[in-house]
Formats: C-alpha cells, sequence, structure tokens
C-alpha cells in the first residue's frame, strides 16, 4: 500500500511539472516578437528551391538561437513569372499584411516597382537575384541587394577577352532591364581593352525559335567570332542548341556566357552539355565548406527528389544568407522600438489605392541594423557596402562536355586570372581549355567570310607603281611595286585570306574618280579593301583605316637643273677654309722665325748686314718652305729636326689642298633653277602636280589656282618642266619622294630635287574602319618590308633595271672645303717639336754653353750690342 503510495506521489510531480513547462514556454511565447516577413517569390520549381532555402535558413538561425526575442513569420505571395504579378504581390503585403520587410523578387524586371513601394512605406526590400546594375541608380536606402551586381563581372569577362588577344565582340543580351543593365558596363571596358564591339544582339525573352535562328544567321555573316552571352535559362540552352545546328559551335567560334548561365551548368541535362561544348563561363566563386556540404544533405532530406527538383544554386545560397541576415537584424533593431507598429498616412476621400498606404515605423531601424550586420554564410562574407555585397572572386570554368564543366581558372580583382586563389601574381598558363569542335588552339575570334574585294587605281601615269591591263575579252591583270608589296604581305599572315582586284574604272577602262573617290568606297562597302600607291591623309583616316606605310614618306618639287657658268675669282682659296689658312700662314712665321733663331748664332747665312735685311730673311725662309724653295744651310740638329718635321707638314697640306681644288674644279656645277617655294610664289611661276594625286589640296593653301597645272604622266611632267613657266610650262612639280625618285631615275641629267620636305605618312593599304585585318596587315608589313634581299628585287623591279643615273642629290653637292679638324694632330705634332727645340735654345742660351759657335764669328753677346747700337743709331737719325 505505501508502495503504490509512493508511486501515485511520483507521477502527481510529474504532472506538475509537465503543467509548469507548458505555462512557461506559453509565457515565453507570448513575450517573443513576431515579425510579418513578405516573400515574393516565382511559386515554380525554381521559385521554390529559393522559399525552402528561406525557410530552412530561418529553423537553422533559431534551432541555435532559441533565446532571440524575436522570430520572423514568413508570408510568401506568388509573383506568377511577371512585372504585375510582383507589384501585386508587394501592395498585397505591404498594405493589408503591413509587413516590416520582403525578400524578392527573383528577377530584375520585377523589383523596380517593388523598390519603389518599400520606399514609399520604408519597408526594406532585399533580394538576392535581382543583379542588373540598373537598379542601383534608384538610389533608395530600403533596397538591399544581397547578391552581386552583374558588372562586377564585367572584369573577369574582359579579362578573358584580352588573355587571348580577341579584338572583336559581339554581346548577346535578353531584350529587357536584366540584359540591358550590363550593356554600358561591358562596352565601356571592352573600349578601354581596345576591343572593338561592331554589333549588340538583343534576344527577346519571348522570342520564337524562328526568330533566334534569324537572330543567330545574322551573327554567321558578320566576321566576329566571340561571343558574350547574358540570357536567363531557357532561353540561354534554346540559343545554344540553335546555334550548334547553324555551326556556330565549330572551332572559329568562342562563347563566353555570364553568371546566369554559368550558375545553372550543374542542373542542365547532359546533351544540353554537349552542344555547349568549349562554353566558357564566369560565376562567383563560392568556397566549399563543412558548413556547406551539412546543408546541402539536410536539405535534401528535406525536400526529397520529385521531377522538377533544383538542388540549392549560388542563389538559393544568397537566399539562405539572406533571410540569416534579416533575423540577426531585426533582434537587433527590436532593441531600438516597435518592430510591428505601421502609421497611417492621412489621405483625402479621392486619393487612390496607392495612396493610402501606411508607413512602417521599424523601418529606418531595421535598415539600419541590416546594413551593419557581418557574418561568414553559406555563399561567403555577408556584408553590405552601399546596400549591396561586393565584388567577390570568380570562379573561370569551361564545359568539357556531358561530363558537365570544369574549373579553369579564378580571378580576383587584385591579381586578375590566376591559377590558384590566394596568390600573388597573375602569372597564368592559357592552354587547358577545350573550344567548340574539340579544338586545342584559341579561336583568333573573326574570319574572312568571303573573298576581299581590293580596290586598284587606275591611272595613266607613274604605271611601275600600280598598272591594269585590259585584255581584249575585257579581262584584266594587275600589276606593279604596291601590288608585290600587297602579295607579299598577304601571303605573310599566320593564315589564308582571299582576295581579288577590282580596278576603280568606268566602262571604257578609264579612272572612275580621284585617290578620295577611290578610298571612299571602302566606306560605302564596294571595296573590302584598297591596294596602290594610296597616301595616307588624316581626313581619309576619319572614314576608312590605313595600315602601317611601306614607302618612305614626305612631299617635295623637282626642278630643272643648269651648268653654273660663272667662275668663282676666288676658287683657289675654298679647298681650305678661311681659319685652316690663318692658321698655316701663323704657323710658317712662327717656325721660320724660331729656325732663324737657332741658326742665328752659328750660321752666317741667316745674317743680314741691316736689321731690316734680317727681318725680311726671316719672312722670306719662312715663306720659303712652303714651297721647298728654300737655299739656306742648315747648321744646327735642332733648326734641323724642326724644319723636317715642318716640311712634312706642309707636304701634307699641299698633297690635300691639290686633290680638293682638283675635286672643286673637275665636279660638274650643277644648280637647280628654284631652291625656295617663297619664289615660285613671289614670282607666280606656274607649278605642276600629278592630276590624281592629293597634293591640289595642299597647293592651294600656297598657291593661286590659276598657277597649278596638272599633269597625267612622267612624259607630261617633263615636257612641261622642259618649256618653263615663262612657255606655258611650269618651274617646278610637287610630288610625293617615291613618285620623285622614280622620275629622277630617268632623267637625273636635267632635274633634281629641291626645297624643303614637306612631312607626308607615305603610302598604305586601305580597309574599313576597325577592319581585324589592319594590325595584322600591319605587321606583316613591318616583317616584308625588313627583308632585304626581296626588298632589292622590288625596287630593282620598279627601277626597271639598271640606270646609268647616279643619284642626283649627290652629284650637286660639292666637296667641303678642309678645316682645321682635319689636320689637327699634325698641328699638334709640329708645335710639339717647336716648343722642345725653343726649350733647349733658351736653356743653352741662359747657360751661356754653344758649342756649336764658330772660332771665326763672335759670340751672341756681341752681336746682340751690335744689334742694340743699329737700333740705337736709327733712333738718333729719326
Amino acid at each position: 500500500m505505501e508502495k503504490i503510495n509512493n508511486t501515485n506521489l511520483l507521477y502527481l510531480l510529474v504532472y506538475l511539472l509537465m503543467i509548469n513547462l507548458k505555462i512557461l514556454s506559453t509565457k515565453m511565447a507570448e513575450a517573443q516578437i513576431h515579425v510579418k516577413v513578405g516573400v515574393v517569390l516565382d511559386m515554380d520549381a525554381y521559385g521554390i528551391m529559393k522559399f525552402n532555402c528561406i525557410s530552412t535558413a530561418l529553423s537553422d538561425f533559431y534551432a541555435t538561437h532559441d533565446h532571440y526575442k524575436t522570430r520572423l513569420d514568413l508570408i510568401s505571395r506568388d509573383s506568377k513569372g511577371h512585372i504585375i504579378g510582383a507589384a501585386a504581390a508587394g501592395v498585397d503585403l505591404i498594405k493589408n499584411v503591413k509587413v516590416q520587410a520582403i525578400i524578392g523578387p527573383l528577377y530584375s524586371i520585377q523589383a523596380n516597382f517593388l523598390i519603389s513601394l518599400g520606399n514609399k512605406s520604408q519597408v526594406p526590400i532585399i533580394t538576392f537575384s535581382a543583379t542588373s546594375p540598373s537598379l542601383s541608380s534608384l538610389r533608395t536606402p530600403y533596397f538591399v541587394r544581397a547578391t552581386h551586381i552583374d558588372s562586377s563581372q564585367v572584369g573577369p569577362i574582359v579579362a578573358i577577352i584580352k588573355a587571348f588577344k580577341w579584338r572583336e565582340v559581339v554581346p548577346i543580351h535578353e531584350d529587357n532591364e536584366f540584359g540591358q543593365g550590363i550593356l554600358p558596363f561591358l562596352t565601356n571596358a571592352l573600349k578601354h581593352a581596345n576591343v572593338r564591339v561592331p554589333h549588340t544582339s538583343a534576344i527577346s525573352p519571348s522570342a520564337t525559335d524562328d526568330e533566334i535562328t534569324a537572330e543567330l544567321y545574322k551573327l554567321t555573316r558578320m566576321q566576329t567570332r566571340v561571343f558574350v552571352v547574358h540570357l536567363l535559362n531557357p532561353l540561354a540552352s534554346t540559343l545554344f542548341t540553335l546555334g550548334a545546328r547553324l555551326g556556330m559551335m565549330s572551332q572559329d567560334y568562342a562563347w563566353i556566357v555570364t553568371d546566369s548561365v554559368a550558375n545553372d551548368f550543374n542542373s542542365m541535362n547532359i546533351s544540353m552539355l554537349e552542344s555547349m561544348l568549349g562554353v566558357i563561363g564566369v560565376k562567383p566563386y563560392v568556397q566549399q565548406t563543412r558548413e556547406l556540404d551539412d546543408f546541402a544533405l539536410r536539405y535534401e532530406k528535406i525536400f526529397p527528389r520529385a521531377t522538377n527538383y533544383y538542388s540549392p544554386d549560388v542563389y538559393g545560397l544568397w537566399a539562405y544568407d539572406s533571410a540569416t541576415a534579416l533575423a540577426m537584424s531585426a533582434e537587433n533593431a527590436a532593441g531600438l522600438g516597435s518592430l510591428t507598429a505601421y502609421q497611417e498616412r492621412n489621405t483625402s476621400g479621392n486619393s487612390t489605392d496607392l495612396e493610402a498606404f501606411g508607413v512602417s515605423l521599424s523601418g529606418p531601424n531595421l535598415i539600419r541594423a541590416l546594413s551593419s550586420t557581418n557574418f561568414t554564410g553559406l555563399a561567403g562574407e555577408f556584408r553590405l557596402v552601399d546596400g549591396q555585397l561586393q565584388t567577390p572572386p570568380y570562379e573561370i570554368v569551361n564545359i568539357v562536355g556531358g561530363a558537365g564543366a570544369r574549373t579553369i581558372w579564378y580571378w580576383t580583382k587584385e591579381n586578375g586570372i590566376v591559377d590558384e586563389l590566394n596568390v600573388t601574381s597573375s602569372s597564368t598558363k592559357l592552354g587547358a581549355v577545350v573550344w567548340p569542335g574539340k579544338g586545342s588552339s584559341p579561336p583568333r575570334g573573326w574570319v574572312v567570310g568571303k573573298k576581299l574585294r581590293v580596290g586598284v587605281p587606275v591611272k595613266a601615269g607613274f604605271t611601275e607603281f600600280v598598272n591594269v591591263t585590259w585584255n581584249s575579252d575585257n579581262s584584266y591583270t594587275v600589276n606593279g611595286y604596291c601590288i608585290d608589296v600587297f602579295r607579299d604581305v598577304m601571303a605573310a599572315l599566320p593564315y589564308h585570306v582571299s582576295y581579288e582586284y577590282i580596278p576603280f574604272a568606268t566602262s571604257d577602262h578609264k579612272a572612275a574618280g580621284n585617290y578620295d573617290d577611290l578610298v571612299y568606297q571602302v566606306y560605302l562597302g564596294n571595296y573590302d579593301a584598297v591596294a596602290g600607291d594610296v597616301t595616307i591623309l588624316g581626313n581619309r583616316s576619319q572614314y576608312v583605316d590605313f595600315t602601317a606605310p611601306y614607302t618612305e614618306t614626305g612631299i617635295s618639287m623637282v626642278v630643272p637643273i643648269q651648268d653654273d657658268k660663272r667662275r668663282n675669282k676666288w676658287l683657289f682659296v675654298k679647298p681650305l677654309t678661311w681659319q685652316l689658312w690663318l692658321a698655316i700662314f701663323l704657323s710658317t712665321f712662327l717656325i721660320g722665325g724660331l729656325v732663324c733663331l737657332i741658326e742665328y748664332p752659328t750660321n752666317s747665312e741667316f745674317r743680314g748686314s741691316r736689321w731690316y735685311d734680317e727681318i725680311f730673311l726671316i719672312f722670306w725662309f719662312s715663306f720659303s718652305t712652303l714651297f721647298f724653295a728654300h737655299k739656306e744651310k742648315i747648321v744646327s740638329n735642332w733648326a734641323r729636326f724642326v724644319l723636317t718635321a715642318w716640311l712634312l707638314a706642309v707636304f701634307i697640306f699641299s698633297q690635300s689642298y691639290s686633290a680638293s681644288l682638283t675635286s672643286m674644279m673637275t665636279i660638274q656645277k650643277l644648280q637647280p633653277t628654284v631652291t625656295d617655294v617663297n619664289v615660285l610664289v613671289r614670282h607666280k611661276y606656274r607649278v605642276g602636280y600629278s592630276n590624281t594625286s592629293f597634293i591640289f589640296g595642299f597647293l592651294k593653301n600656297k598657291f593661286n589656282e590659276s598657277q597649278l597645272i596638272p599633269f597625267d604622266t612622267s612624259e607630261q611632267m617633263d615636257e612641261l618642266l622642259s618649256k618653263g613657266s615663262s612657255n606655258g610650262g611650269i618651274a617646278a612639280a610637287f610630288l610625293e619622294i617615291p613618285y620623285i625618285k622614280l622620275f629622277l631615275r630617268k632623267h637625273c641629267s636635267k632635274y633634281t630635287m629641291a626645297g624643303p620636305t614637306y612631312k607626308a605618312a607615305g603610302f598604305g593599304f586601305v580597309f574599313p574602319i576597325d577592319s581585324p585585318l589592319v594590325p595584322d596587315v600591319s605587321r606583316a608589313i613591318l616583317n616584308v618590308t625588313e627583308g632585304k634581299e626581296k626588298v632589292l628585287d622590288r625596287e630593282t623591279k620598279l627601277e626597271g633595271g639598271k640606270t646609268e643615273c647616279l643619284d642626283a642629290e649627290n652629284d650637286l653637292v660639292p666637296p667641303k672645303s678642309l678645316g682645321i679638324s682635319s689636320f689637327e694632330v699634325l698641328f699638334i705634332s709640329v708645335a710639339a717639336v717647336g716648343l722642345a727645340a725653343a726649350v733647349v735654345y733658351l736653356i743653352r742660351l741662359f747657360c751661356g754653353h754653344n758649342p756649336n759657335v764658330l772660332d771665326n764669328e763672335p759670340i751672341i753677346e756681341t752681336e746682340i750690342l751690335e744689334l742694340r747700337e743699329l737700333l740705337k743709331d736709327f733712333g738718333e737719325r729719326d
């Protein structure tokens, strides 16, 4: 009995404890603050996956934070896949349910109205998948982008394009706010990278297969073969399926997709992946962590796979982190004020339904708490700056077939493309990519889709450069120096380019216009290129592109030459400069005086009966040495040494003088009739120019048009120059340097190039603006023109073989007068010998030692006294 009583007592205690726990839990539940949070999503299979991630995040969060006072209550609305559905859901949640925050919507095109609505009612709008940069322009504090903005992936996309040196790219985007938002950022970044965007392709989200096929067919007609695709699925999948049918997944093509496609690679079926073989994609890098693996396992247990099953992707992870961040923010904001209060607006009776919204009083506190929330979520670091997540590292993946995509590189804002993360340099091996068509080498990025139509000028003169010969059957052949260069350059390209020459001619085989007209045909699309003697000009480069020049540059004038009949009376002094003449005369006097001074004490032939006789003797002896005509006997060894050195110098002077004088007298003195353009202008002389050349516009700035006479051929130019300006001809002809050199090779005995050389860019080949051929052709020109043997062969062919004419410019250059610098060493040597002899003489003089004095001759002191007496007597007589 006692045992039964004890048992009843135990049951009673357990019962009382359960009642207390129930009462406690009820009180705690009553103390919790329930915050209503709206969720606006398309409730299809993909949207349900996002909602499941949000609800799982809250369950996980409160399971580890059961002590929190706040609880988020999710109220979902189906946006039904369009803008109106999202707007209606937002209106209902804010006006009727009075939610404190809204998570969603899925797409950028649905977000605009909802963001404006949240700003008006102070309700934070948190999106984890609306990535369009255009949403940032709304500048509302109540919009939170808990994802990465689309413009952040422009960096890795442009880095890929630069790495493979592609110069043209065509973006293919969705024709709505999502697709258009990235375009300004992408095109601007490509422009700074010197990558051209010749076309942008917009595809409507509702486009049919036929419409997409028509757009893709248009792209196949273009040269560009690099495409950046910014579409949503399933539109992107349809694009690649249809593109494969058109042969656009072959080795010539390169495809780059944004994260809107790359994030879905793991959910695509094998056939779809096979059709996208070789596609490169960029997507935000998500580190594989233990927490992420645990979440994936729990998700599959909670939400079993179904027919339309989607595993959580990166957007699902951002949805999970968004819900976590909002739960943390609600708890932090709870201590700052009510999280449930709404303030009704004062509205008039005729106000619209939208104007009757209340204003959430908790909105400001909630958005401040959300902006300062930092944590490490499943997708990585969650930290908002200016209301959005910052640019993450990007993963660059490559579809290798049915096996899916594999990571080939990474991209960071600091280091660009790298093989591995957490490295300090961007040294990357770009070779592990599978390209469309299973190619192993990167596509060139563009193709020459058809045979190039190369226009060539038709001209009557200077046909050595370009010559079109018509046959009886109306066919033609094109040859000449410029054509040879063009042929060699195209053959030097690293790929084959087919082309054909098309003369710029009328039906009667005459020129269809001048060179400006010919170049303009490229702009009009009638020609794909122009090969010929076309000068690179600034005004032409405004509508076409030129390659690097393949000839030397410059414009000058050709004038007749004439014999210089006037004999120069002072020609005999011109072989030497006046400085050298003066140096020789001074040296002659000094050396002669030194020899006389040394010989004077010991040699009677160097003494005169009177003092002025001795002075004349010094002059006579000095100048006689110039002609080796001195007859005085030299006794002193030092005098002989000095005289020997001087005579050697005199011999060298005389031989050099003779050679220079002979050269001046024998070279024909040909002089141009005019050397200054101002003389032509001042005397109103007539001048000529090539009829098809741009030089007419150049001369109009200097001459009156009545002075300008055109000519077509070199023969006409010769005839006009021979007549002269006063006889109906011209005084000078203005041409480009290549024409002048060719003309003077035939007429060097009659004409020469004179006057200044005006700058010109030379001859170049013409292509349409931004043609991808231009850089390659320019590089090929440099390689071709550096080959000496081929250059010489082309120039020999241009000159028509050997010519008896020498270089006309060199023929007219007289020998230069010889100067002191030519004999600097000789003067120094003679001076050194003379100085040594003078020093020895002075030492012996002051020491009183003179072994060379003759016995029957007075000593030097006596001679000096006699000279002194003579000078004294001469002074007294005066």
